[in-house]
């Protein structure tokens, strides 16, 4: 049973609908599952597993809730040498060089700080699923998959 963070980065909820969904898959598969909208470093050092979900917002930004945790980041980077975590960015494609950008920083940044990416980056576009999770659920079992294997 691996202790598993989950990191919301939400605009209008569709990033947190997908988290909720993966915290469910996880929880249902025995893991223990923490999931919070302001997260900070300190929960990140507290995780066996991290999962960030978020949405990009405005011209690549990211979401308000996670810009205190990415300067906290930048400011103070904490050591996640080998911490297992993954990411799934929704965006609009329309939106061209900014598609996903939120995801894409963060993915960046925990991998800078050592951590180790155990799926690749799971990019949701909005002109391609109205329902994000609908997009999201074979990722998710293949992520609750992996985590049930490694811990």
């Amino acid at each position: 049973m691996a202790a598993i963070q989950i990191l919301v980065g939400s605009v209008y909820g569709g990033a947190l609908e997908v988290a909720e969904g993966a915290a469910q898959a996880a929880s249902n598969a025995g893991h223990q599952v923490n999931l919070t909208e302001m997260p900070n470093s300190n929960q990140l050092l507290q995780a066996d597993q991290l999962l960030l979900v978020t949405s990009t917002t405005g011209s690549g930004e990211l979401p308000e809730s996670l810009l205190p945790l990415y300067e906290e980041l930048s400011k103070q980077p904490p050591n996640l040498a080998g911490l297992p975590y993954a990411v799934i960015a929704l965006g609009d494609s329309s939106y061209g060089d900014s598609f996903c950008a939120a995801g894409k920083l963060m993915d960046a940044t925990f991998a800078d700080l050592g951590a180790k990416r155990s799926l690749p980056l799971l990019e949701l576009d909005a002109l391609e699923f109205f329902d994000a999770s609908e997009g999201a659920d074979e990722w998710i079992s293949a992520w609750v998959q992996k985590v049930s294997e490694t811990g």
